[in-house]
């Protein structure tokens, strides 16, 4: 078979499943939404965020100014870090994926340095951790990495420090996860698993938009140990449109609210797997990356475990059922 034809196999399989998702949401919405939760659970370790694994001490060549250090010879540390979302090295002899963040400053007083945060799979760095020869070959690596990166020489002298992270948790996962996008905010008392929760493609498009940046060590003869592939792990701000909708209050005979029902146009998707829908008791959040973007406060207060979502593949139009919530007694 041609390259092209069993492009095309591939395509026509993944279309298939879409298929048959739809129809599940449709028809089966209970094993829907157990498979939804499934994934939901996987995209919820798959976010959790950097945490340092081992410290570096680095010194500059003789004569080499690190960026912000004001003297020549200020130490660069460099905080190794273990993150799940960095991928693992897709084979034996593949390149590891690494993850960076920016060469900053040390803030405050007291002598100057330079901090960059490196993130990798917790499976190489537990590798590492079962084989010092295997651990010395990362580190080795990650200063020429980083060498390559920050445009700067290094000695080859480095020290493990007896911590494990130079300066604060906070400061160092914000500069490993970059600008991102805001995230909506909801009430954490009404913030609960979701009919349509979150799906897994925005994992991936933050990953996917800098061109890989490839190192190779001279003289190691392991595999598995020769090459260093940098992911993005920024996110570019897009301009998402508002799509058309209509949103109506259904009442009962003593204009009580009863559901409000929501008709939400997506001319630009063919499947419901594109879309993520986020509902509180009080607001609905609609996003399709790179496409749509849509967050309503409700006028009623709803019952967001209950509440039904179906797309219509014909009309391409969302359909979103949320009966109001019972007061308490």
């Amino acid at each position: 078979a041609t390259a092209a034809a069993m492009a095309g196999a591939a395509l026509a399989h993944v279309a298939q499943l879409w298929s048959l998702l739809d129809e599940m949401a449709e028809n089966e919405p209970q094993a829907y939404r157990r498979l939804l939760r499934q994934q939901a659970a996987r995209a919820e370790r798959l976010r959790a965020p950097p945490e340092p694994h081992l410290c570096l001490r680095a010194r500059p060549a003789v004569g080499a100014r690190l960026p912000g250090s004001g003297a020549a010879g200020g130490p660069l540390f460099i905080n190794v870090c273990s993150w799940k979302r960095v991928p693992a090295p897709e084979g034996p002899a593949e390149p590891t994926p690494v993850s960076a963040g920016p060469l900053e400053e040390a803030a405050g007083g007291g002598d100057p340095y330079s901090i960059v945060d490196i993130a990798y799979n917790p499976d190489v760095l537990q590798r590492g951790d079962e084989n010092p020869e295997k651990m010395e070959q990362l580190i080795h690596l990650t200063l020429k990495f980083v060498e390559e990166r920050c445009n700067l020489t290094l000695t080859s002298v480095y020290t493990v420090e007896s911590f494990k992270l130079k300066g604060s948790l906070e400061a160092m996962q914000q500069r490993l996860k970059g600008k991102r996008m805001p995230t909506p905010q909801l009430g954490q008392s009404t913030k609960k698993e979701l009919t349509l929760d979150q799906l897994l493609h925005a994992i991936e498009a933050e990953d996917s938009s800098r061109a890989p940046a490839l190192l190779k060590e001279e003289g190691v003869t392991q595999s598995g140990a020769h090459l260093i592939k940098e992911i993005a792990s920024t996110e570019t701000p897009e301009e998402l449109s508002t799509p058309v909708y209509e949103m109506i209050t259904l009442k009962d005979a003593n204009k009580k609210p009863l559901k409000i029902e929501l008709r939400v146009e997506l001319p630009k998707v063919s499947s419901v797997s594109e879309c993520d829908l986020r509902i509180s008791e009080d607001d609905i959040i609609i996003e399709v990356p790179e496409k749509y973007k849509l967050q309503l406060d409700l006028p009623e207060l709803v019952d967001e475990e209950t509440t039904t979502a179906v797309f219509n593949k014909g009309q391409r139009v969302l359909f979103i059922t949320a009966p109001v919530a019972k007061p308490d007694p």
